[in-house]
């Protein structure tokens, strides 16, 4: 009789029902599990000791990330901060308010009864400025800026007898820049709500329509988390966000908090003052879902908040009429057919855009690889027109090595010119030579070396070491060079000798 040790009692229940094998779990079975995961190198051929702590290293690692994975997206810190900001810029708002209602109301004290709106007072006490300049023609962007003809003629002949008191052009600078100063904020602040929108879209989509953008970024906000929302039951849920009443009302023994942050929903406040805590009870519980639905769902949409308020909706007409609502597993099933669609839907559009990002990467990638094959060719480009006037200027010399005996003749002039110039400017400064200013320094090219230890002047020269260096570096033009240089040695011998 054999029997299948199993570490995890589930799994061996499991199995025993399904397959019908006897299945033991716990006592030795624990010791034995932990004898073969000690000695599990020895019983696989193969495999050392080295191998299995680096694949039980690698298995950890891949677990963890898995645990941790991060998506970029559900992040909901951007939610905390964000409302946290909302929050402040409404308190800030509403003091800069008073303040310009309060400095601009010395000068047009019958606006402030005109105008409630904060932001409108400051738009048009920067628009109007001095009252006393305010006219017909603006009548026109007062009725733009009030959104209300009427409230725009009152606010004109209020003007024309306001009781205000007159005030100086700094003083309307200094009003109108702080009144700028407050539209902008008040601009901000609604740029800032539609992102909190967004995101609250992408984050917790089933939360926000259930219970609406702000109250359900407060109370992610409040809670920490999206995942520690997720984590609350209904009943702390419900009172979050009135923890001093709730410990007051526990000091005192009195009576406990029926609602917290989720009394700013609509619902709350549209049921009868008997059925308000009744009302907070159920939103609490549909919130609890919604949020866990938000957080542990992989593809989040907002089918399921859409059926848990129409939920709520049903529940507030009950006890308003006594109609009885639909049950919660009929919704619920209707709300999982739509959810499977929505979230193919969903995948359909995101595996569309991950190809038009991928054709972009490949576009981006292969104009990277044009242009760098492009900048690597132009070095060699350049070097090639570098060489080409450098081989234009080997030509002559190598002509000259290749021919050898043929070209020298035309060499010899260029070496005549240069040695000319040096002999003309040492013959300036001597006397005036009868009739041989051009031939002498034929001749001393010519003479032995004899003749040439017996002049000072062209010993001392230093273009004969030059001369030697260079046919020193070119040997087959330097050899044709001495042999024409015999020859007009010989010539110049024969001349002596006939004069």
């Amino acid at each position: 009789k054999v029997l299948l040790g199993v570490g995890d009692p589930k799994i061996g229940a499991a199995i025993q029902e399904e397959l019908g094998y006897n299945c033991q779990t716990g006592g030795v079975i624990a010791e034995i599990l932990r004898g073969v995961r000690l000695h599990f190198h020895n019983l696989v051929k193969g495999l050392t000791d080295l191998s299995a702590c680096k694949a039980q290293l690698g298995l950890g690692h891949s677990y963890s990330r898995a645990k941790v994975k991060f998506n970029v997206n559900r992040v909901d810190n951007m939610i905390i901060q964000s409302i946290s900001l909302l929050d402040q810029l409404d308190k800030d708002i509403n003091t800069f308010s008073m303040r310009v209602r309060e400095w601009y109301g010395y000068h047009f004290p019958e606006l402030v009864k005109i105008i409630n709106d904060n932001a409108t007072y400051c738009r048009l006490a920067q628009f109007i400025g001095n009252r006393r300049e305010l006219n017909e023609e603006k009548l026109e962007k007062l009725e733009e800026i009030t959104m209300d003809g009427a409230k725009a003629k009152a606010i004109l002949d209020a003007s024309r007898s306001s009781m205000g008191m007159d005030i100086s052009a700094i003083d309307l600078i200094n009003i109108e820049s702080f009144s700028s100063r407050v539209v902008s904020l008040s601009e901000y602040r609604q740029s800032l709500h539609n992102y909190l929108r967004s995101k609250m879209s992408q984050v917790a989509p089933s939360l926000s329509a259930l219970i609406g953008e702000a109250v359900g970024a407060r109370l992610i906000a409040h809670a920490g988390s999206l995942t520690n929302l997720a984590k609350y039951p209904a009943s702390t849920v419900q009172i979050l966000g009135a923890e001093k009443a709730l410990f007051r009302a526990l000091k005192t023994r009195g009576n406990t908090p029926k609602y917290g942050l989720i009394f700013h929903s609509t619902f709350i406040g549209r049921a009868a003052a008997k059925n308000k805590g009744r009302i907070s009870r159920y939103l609490a519980n549909k919130c609890s879902i919604a949020s866990r639905i938000d957080c542990f769902s992989e593809v989040p949409t907002s089918v399921f908040g859409e059926k848990l308020r129409e939920q709520v909706e049903e529940r507030l007409s009950f006890y308003e009429t006594g109609e009885i609502p639909r049950k919660n597993l009929d919704v619920m099933k209707e709300a999982v057919v739509q959810a499977e669609e929505a979230a193919a839907e969903i995948t359909r559009k995101l595996e569309k855009q991950e190809k038009k990002r991928l054709k972009k990467e490949k576009k981006r990638l292969a104009a990277l690889a044009l242009a760098s094959s492009e900048n690597s060719s132009t070095p060699e480009e350049c070097e090639e027109v570098n060489e080409k006037p450098k081989k234009k200027k080997l030509k002559p010399q190598e002509t000259l090595q290749e021919n050898g005996m043929e070209d020298p003749p035309v060499s010899l002039p260029k070496t005549k010119k240069k040695k000319a110039f040096p002999k003309e400017e040492l013959a300036s400064d001597l006397e005036e030579m009868a009739t041989s200013s051009i031939s002498v320094p034929k001749k001393k090219k010519s003479l032995p070396k004899e003749e040439v230890a017996s002049e000072p002047e062209e010993a001392a020269s230093p273009i004969t070491p030059k001369k030697k260096r260079k046919f020193s570096e070119e040997p087959e033009a330097a050899a044709s060079c001495t042999k024409s240089s015999t020859k007009k040695k010989k010539k110049s011998q024969k001349a002596r000798e006939e004069d």
